[in-house]
């Protein structure tokens, strides 16, 4: 900028930072300190210097709000802090029973005076949950929740919102900060797009949220910056500052402070029945507000406190979600048709005369299992009470007997598999019925496939469920196994591939090949064994052939494993053909790095805790949190006194000081490297 006059400079840092302060006023405080004319006028400035002299345009700019050229796809970002889902309840009764989980969990009741918990109360918005990186104030990346550990880059868009800075303002901004928050339409600016879209013949959204997701998801930003999306902030991921707060609600009023819009109704209160106080009065207030809101979010206020609860599986144990009632309306059962899953589960499915729900048009519910049927004592034809449960999941409430007609037909739950006619046997003790066919049965064929093809299992690209179904239903698979086996010649000419996508999808399944054990237990879809399941038999075997010897007693002595969830690792690997698809599998190329056989000696870190914190220069987190997986280790996100060693990479912050204040073992990367070679 050299040969930019210095005035020049000025005029326009003053401009920027005039604009950006009124759409602080307007967007977020709601209290515009000037008139429209004003603003367009500033901005017209801004826009002629900004086109005299190119070199001035940054990233702060009001003007880049705008939107620029269309991507031609969105690329992946990682979360380096996982973006939870939150319990759910529906009842005073279960919040009652997640404050009790709590208190023991803190050992409240040996304390004399056994306080009151401070919760932070926020209305639960019914948006798409964000995260947006800040390096040194500056906005730098906008991301999509996705599957809670890898969500899709949307920085092009988020820049456009107008209640999101580009830059922070204010003071004791973070060196790192990532902002966590619910993009949002308000029903004001839904009735518009929905109205032009009328006017243009274009199809009209469900309902807000649906409309919030499409418009972030535009290749084209543009389109992005035409709808009036609007954000508000709830928490904090990444954050590296000299000063912590060291409550959620001071956390709230920092990001207010640096220009984030909080929600107008987040409160403090103190127990439980002051949390079922604030859900009435907002409950009230719900079809009064110019958002959705969908129920109540619950936080511990004590950041210290939600660090010693920390966190379950996927979700943390210091907040809950309290559920509105879903909403009902009445349609009429027209049929029940009965599906057969992965596990050979038969589920009843009611085929309904659709109905506008909850925001969306139901035409399916599930009925979950014969004693459901038996238990609402519905036939075929009754008028029925929809409830979409939690706002997501369909289901028939209860059966409006005073409608039912005189031709109505009873249930009746199958006694042959529909798909291949095998028995179908309800084993004592449990409510699902299952087709005995196994892997003779073409739906559970069906479903084993797409399970062991889906990205958490051995991520094959491009082998959608349409495909799975055509595959099999033409004779060309018959279990997994063959798969591998595919020539692309077989595949050409199959409907919905041409030439280019079946080459793909054979590179697509031979690139699959290499895998980790964890993953491969997962994708062999045992009954109860999910994602952690697999990872803790990875963890504590080490090897195919031990977890496919050992016995019930052997997976008890496992922790997070009980006697249900081991009797179906034992009848799985007990069953000939499952071993022989295993052995075909294995054979066909299907690997994963060298484990010791012997998994003590390859286990040296069995019963560790590890943390990682900072970032990592030579090799990602994900990458170093899977070598100490493998190694044995747990890799927690929160420094204990149990914490065993602690690898802090640059930037590392408060739990690095919280290591050294408990004098755990701290090693910097390229130690952490050494080690991980000598390790090997």
């Amino acid at each position: 900028m050299a040969n930019i006059p210095e005035h020049v400079l000025r005029d326009y840092e003053r401009l920027k930072d005039e604009l950006n302060q009124h759409n602080h006023r307007y967007y977020v405080l709601d209290d515009p300190s000037v008139p429209d004319s004003e603003y367009d006028r500033q901005m017209r400035l801004l826009q002629d210097l900004e086109e005299q002299y190119p070199d001035l345009i940054s990233a702060d700019s009001p003007s880049q709000r705008v939107g620029g050229e269309a991507l031609s796809s969105f690329t992946q970002v990682r979360h380096t802090v996982a973006m939870l889902s939150l319990d759910n309840a529906f009842s005073a009764a279960e919040l009652e029973d997640f404050e009790r989980k709590i208190k023991d969990r803190l050992n409240y009741g040996a304390l004399s005076d056994n306080p009151e918990i401070d919760y932070v109360c926020e209305p639960k918005l019914d948006g798409v949950a964000v995260s947006l990186l800040y390096e040194s104030g500056l906005l730098v990346r906008g991301a999509t929740r996705g599957d809670g550990a890898v969500g899709e880059d949307i920085t092009a868009n988020v820049r456009t919102i107008n209640s999101i800075p580009l830059k922070l303002r204010g003071a004791n901004i973070p060196r790192l900060l990532e902002v966590r928050g619910e993009i949002y339409l308000p029903r004001g600016g839904f009735a518009a797009i929905n109205a032009a879209a009328i006017v243009a013949g274009d199809k009209t959204f469900v309902n807000p949220r649906n409309a919030a997701a499409g418009s972030l998801r535009q290749l084209d930003s543009k389109i992005t910056a035409s709808r009036p999306l609007e954000m508000c902030a709830y928490s904090v991921g990444q954050f590296e500052a000299d000063l912590v707060p060291d409550t959620h609600l001071l956390m709230l009023e920092a990001l207010a402070d640096w220009g984030f819009k909080i929600n107008e109704h987040v409160q403090l209160v103190s127990g439980i029945p002051d949390c079922e106080e604030y859900y009435e009065r907002l409950a009230g207030l719900r079809d009064g507000l110019a958002y959705d809101i969908d129920g109540i979010v619950y936080k511990v206020n004590d950041l210290k406190l939600q660090q010693r609860l920390g966190f379950v599986a996927k979700a943390p144990r210091w907040a809950i979600a309290r559920k509105f009632p879903a909403q009902e309306e009445m349609t009429q059962l027209l049929d029940v048709e009965f599906q057969v899953g992965r596990t050979g589960a038969v589920t009843p499915v009611a085929r309904l005369q659709p109905v506008f729900v909850g925001g969306v048009t139901v035409s399916n519910a599930t009925l979950h299992n014969g004693d459901e049927i038996e238990r609402l004592g519905i036939c075929i034809g009754d008028t029925v009470i929809i409830r979409r449960a939690g706002d997501v999941i369909p289901q028939i409430a209860k059966v409006v007997l005073e409608k039912r007609p005189a031709d109505a037909q009873p249930i009746v739950f199958p006694e042959r598999c529909p798909v291949c006619r095998s028995s179908i046997k309800r084993v004592e003790g449990e409510a699902v019925a299952r087709c005995s066919g196994g892997l003779f049965c073409g739906a559970q064929i069906k479903q084993a496939i797409k399970h062991f093809a889906s990205r958490k299992a051995m991520d094959i690209d491009g082998l959608g469920d349409k495909l799975v179904d055509l595959l099999v239903d033409q004779g060309v698979i018959f279990s997994v196994a063959d798969l591998y086996e595919l020539k692309t010649e077989q595949l050409t000419g199959l409907e919905r591939l041409a030439d280019k996508s079946a080459a793909n999808l054979v590179a697509a399944i031979d690139a699959s090949k290499q895998t980790s054990l964890a993953k491969f237990l997962y994708s062999l879809g045992i009954r109860e064994v999910g994602e952690a399941t697999g990872q803790t038999l990875a963890n504590n075997f080490g090897s195919l052939e031990a977890v496919i010897a050992a016995d019930l007693e052997q997976l008890l002595e496992v922790d997070d494993i009980g006697p249900v969830v081991a009797k179906h690792i034992v009848d799985f690997f007990r069953n000939p053909d499952n071993l022989s698809i295993i052995q075909a599998l294995r054979e066909a190329g299907v690997s994963w790095p060298d484990i010791d056989q012997n998994a003590q000696a390859s286990q040296p870190l069995k019963g560790q805790t590890w943390v990682l914190t900072g970032g990592m220069e030579i090799m990602s987190r994900a990458e170093a949190k899977d070598r100490l997986q493998a190694m044995g280790a747990k890799v927690a996100g929160s420094v204990s006194a149990k914490t065993a060693q602690v690898v802090a990479g640059p930037g590392a912050g408060s739990k690095l000081s919280k290591a050294q204040s408990l004098d755990i073992p701290v090693m910097d990367e390229a130690e952490f490297i050494a080690f991980l070679a000598e390790a090997d």
